[in-house]
């Protein structure tokens, strides 16, 4: 356990680690930006070219929202699943919202050719994406809320939430089957992830979805706190059980459900970060580990994101691929270093 003291000075170091990765996120790409010059543009100033100005407040702040929004809000959803289900494999996507909402951009996506071309137009705009997405993972969101009003145990809802995936997947399978490349091809650029290419009306969209489960979640740390002995124990400190698990579940899928929805499902953020969060501090302490997980998952997202840039060139890798590639063994490192250290 690490004192008062040490977790400030760590708090402050995440602080200006996102702050120094948020400019330089801004900073690098196709066309680099001088730090100096992103700097000015974002403190109220200009930057000294008008194309440079444009693609930072057009492009580039844009995406950099997005990625600290995604960051975010899928690490403290993987934090909320783990404790929960009491599984360190968990992840926000275990109750099967990813599944969903692939589900149902894949009846949009491989399904559109059955519909007529001014339906098919619009079904198929970045709007009709988002809201199959946002469709899909209701209507799975929706079931599991029911199984867990009628289920007592917790075990039970997270299988019928892996179950809910696997329905969700084979349909998807079923109808990728019937389909053409070019739907296949478009479908599989969506299940990459893309940060990329929203709006502000869109990201403030998401900004709000993002915020309300964030406050949920940080409403549920002393539920949390508790439910890390196990539900007997929580209950025999007055815990409203089924109330908590509820909320817990709510705050997940609005979180996981709304990210997916306009940024496709990212994968590894969710699963790895609390994991690095506990391991750095030393704690299970969930007033802690809120704050550091929403912390590190800002960082790591930015870096991976920078990375997928090729800063200096013209490609953009596919999110997905760097945020594993990237990220798996940072958390495999981590666990030998922690094993050692017990050992």
């Amino acid at each position: 356990m690490r004192n008062q003291k040490q977790n400030t000075i760590l708090f402050v170091y995440l602080v200006l680690g996102a702050l120094l990765l948020f400019i330089t996120n801004i900073s690098l790409g196709s066309v680099n930006i001088p730090f100096k010059e992103v700097y000015h543009s974002l403190s109220g100033g200009q930057a000294s070219k008008s194309t440079w100005e444009y693609i930072i407040m057009n492009y580039r702040l844009p995406k950099a929202i997005t990625v600290i929004l995604v960051g975010m809000g899928l690490s403290i959803s993987g934090l909320l699943m783990q404790t929960l289900f009491r599984n360190p494999l968990a992840g926000p996507y275990v109750l099967g919202l990813s599944s969903g909402a692939s589900l149902g951009v894949a009846f949009v996506i491989l399904g559109a050719a059955l519909l007529p071309p001014f339906l098919k137009e619009i079904v198929l705009s970045p709007y009709g994406i988002v809201l199959a997405s946002t469709m899909g993972s209701s209507c799975v969101l929706l079931a599991v809320l029911l199984v867990s009003i009628r289920l007592r145990d917790t075990m039970t809802i997270l299988i019928v939430g892996l179950m809910f995936g696997s329905l969700s997947t084979a349909i998807v399978g079923t109808l990728s089957f019937f389909s053409t490349a070019e739907q296949l091809q478009k479908f599989t650029f969506w299940s990459l992830g893309n940060l990329g290419n929203l709006s502000w009306t869109s990201i403030a969209i998401l900004a709000v979805c993002v915020i309300i489960g964030l406050l949920m979640s940080l409403a549920s740390i002393k539920p949390l706190n508790a439910l890390l002995l196990g539900e007997n124990y929580a209950r025999s400190l007055g815990l409203n059980y089924n109330k908590a698990r509820l909320i817990i579940i709510f705050a997940t899928s609005i979180l996981a459900g709304s990210i997916t929805a306009f940024a496709g499902p990212i994968a590894f953020i969710g699963l790895a970060v609390p994991h690095i969060a506990k391991l750095v501090f030393h704690t299970s302490n969930h007033t802690v580990l809120f704050w550091s997980t929403l912390l590190f998952g800002a960082i790591i997202m930015l870096i991976c994101d920078t990375i997928s840039q090729v800063p200096g060139g013209d490609l953009t890798l596919p999110i997905n691929a760097v945020t594993s590639i990237f990220g798996a063994p940072i958390v495999i490192w981590l666990l030998l270093r922690k094993q050692k250290m017990i050992g």
